[in-house]
């Protein structure tokens, strides 16, 4: 069993209160995890005040020597891969090989943000005086909380993280309960890189004392947010309120068209996986499929066919495609939504049940697959996250594109057609900020933009270039001569 510690300045703390908090294992429950400390007020306070003293010397440095150091942690990480996948598949039952490949997108993301440290961080202008020079530089905002979810407990701490880093900003990191103890191993890893005390502070806890002590405190100049959109509210609220930087990241209910002219193999292939893996526990996840009348017989009783096909399994199983959910709160969740569902109309074609068994012992839901959804149900309204795929016929593209559109949210959307003037109509009407075309939903480049449309993100994108808009701020310079 684990026993995690805070980060506070450069050192671990078992944190003043006592209070720890225990992870179980997901996949059995009758396993520990570890367990980790609930910070308080007064040590979030103290990560906070590391952070800002640390902010003198390490936006002094270079950029090229910030990046030797994120260098080193991608290099440290590279060497434990199996070992935090692992970890990370035990705490919150991602498949292994899903972890591996997450802990992976953390090395580039690493390897990505320290090459940012020598590239331009500015711009010159012509100057309407000759013989001055005008120019703009980035500077860094400052202190940075950032808030991250359990959903992929180290690249997006890591993608948010890296670009605060490598442009001369402090960090003080509240990781999500459900990740605690992946959070304490990756904090282990970066703490060998060798980043000065207070440069980075990790503090676990309650959202509504360590999470809610960060995003008030004056100190704090910007937070990055990746969570439900009621926290998300209250992040931007407070942050306005201060004056404070923020950027978020929330739901989604992503759309996938499937066109009459698509390959259907290729389009339920991708739509089962974009649905179903990591349990539907991603905010890219497909969980609305709009089809084309015309061929809604047909790819219906191709999702079933590939649906019945999945097999649950224990998360650590090489082949596992589908573990459990996160805990017993999200498997009650889920459940509840699915029965909601039948109770209001919708036939449910697959699943929808906790496994009996040798699997009844863990946080398991069946892959289900509804038909017969009224897109303004919740089944077509409310991100679920979970294995749920949802089908809505359509008449036409048109009306598809309007079902799409027809949520709070805009993150993801997906079409699957072989005609380029579908693919453009799409392309010009769909209200997403990650377009895919004949691609699954999930999935994203660590050196492209990330982000959505209405409530599922704010104004800024992450990843990427992007990420120099949130994380640094532009100082505009003007020289003249001292002598004509």
């Amino acid at each position: 069993m684990i026993e995690a510690k805070l980060y506070i300045d450069g050192q671990w703390i078992d944190g003043q209160s006592g209070t720890k908090a225990t992870r179980k294992s997901p996949a059995d429950l009758s396993e520990t995890i570890g367990v980790y400390p609930l910070a308080t007020v007064d040590e979030t306070d103290s990560a906070i005040v590391a952070a800002k003293q640390a902010l003198i010397g390490w936006k002094a440095m270079s950029g090229s020597a910030r990046g030797d150091v994120l260098y080193r942690a991608a290099q440290l990480l590279e060497n434990e891969v199996t070992d935090v996948a692992k970890l990370m598949s035990r705490e919150m039952g991602k498949p292994i090989g899903e972890a591996v490949g997450e802990v992976k997108r953390g090395v580039a993301l690493l390897r990505y943000y320290a090459g940012e440290g020598m590239r331009a961080m500015g711009e010159v202008y012509p100057a309407s005086d000759g013989g001055s020079l005008l120019y703009s530089n980035r500077v860094p905002i400052g202190v940075v909380g950032a808030i991250t979810p359990w959903n992929f407990p180290v690249a997006i701490p890591l993608w948010k993280m890296a670009p605060a880093l490598i442009f001369g900003n402090t960090v003080v990191w509240k990781p999500a309960d459900p990740s605690s103890i992946t959070a304490f191993r990756l904090m282990q890893i970066l703490d060998q890189a060798g980043f000065p005390k207070g440069v980075i502070n990790m503090v676990t806890g309650k959202g509504s004392e360590v999470g809610q002590k960060i995003i008030t405190h004056p100190s704090v100049h910007a937070i990055t947010f990746t969570g439900s959109n009621e926290v998300g509210k209250l992040v931007a609220l407070a942050a306005v309120e201060r004056g404070a930087k923020y950027q978020l990241e929330m739901g989604g209910k992503n759309p996938t068209i499937v066109c009459e002219d698509a390959d259907l193999e290729k389009a339920a292939t991708l739509t089962v996986s974009a649905a179903m893996r990591s349990a539907g526990q991603k905010c890219t996840a497909t969980s609305r499929v709009i089809v084309e009348r015309s061929i809604l017989e047909t790819f219906t009783e191709l999702l079933v066919e590939k649906v019945n096909q999945l097999k649950l399994s224990n998360p650590l199983e090489q082949d596992c495609y589908l573990g459990p959910v996160v805990n017993e709160t999200q498997q009650r969740s889920i459940l509840a939504v699915i029965k909601r569902g039948v109770e209001n109309g919708a036939r449910l074609l697959v699943g929808g049940e906790a496994p009996a068994g040798e699997l009844a012992n863990g946080c398991y839901v069946q892959p289900t697959l509804f038909d017969q959804v009224d897109s303004q149900s919740e089944l077509g309204q409310h991100e679920i996250f979970g294995p749920v795929l949802s089908i809505i016929p359509a008449d036409d593209l048109a009306q598809a594109l309007a079902i799409a559109n027809d949520t709070p949210f805009g993150l993801c959307a997906a079409i699957f057609t072989k005609d380029i003037d579908r693919m453009f109509h799409f392309l010009r009407n769909i209200e997403a900020g990650l377009i895919k075309i004949n691609g699954e939903t999930a999935g994203v480049e660590p050196h492209a933009p990330f982000g959505g449309m209405k409530q599922s993100s704010s104004h800024s994108r992450e990843q990427g270039r992007a990420a120099i808009e949130f994380f640094t701020s532009i100082q505009t310079i003007a020289i003249s001569q001292t002598t004509l």
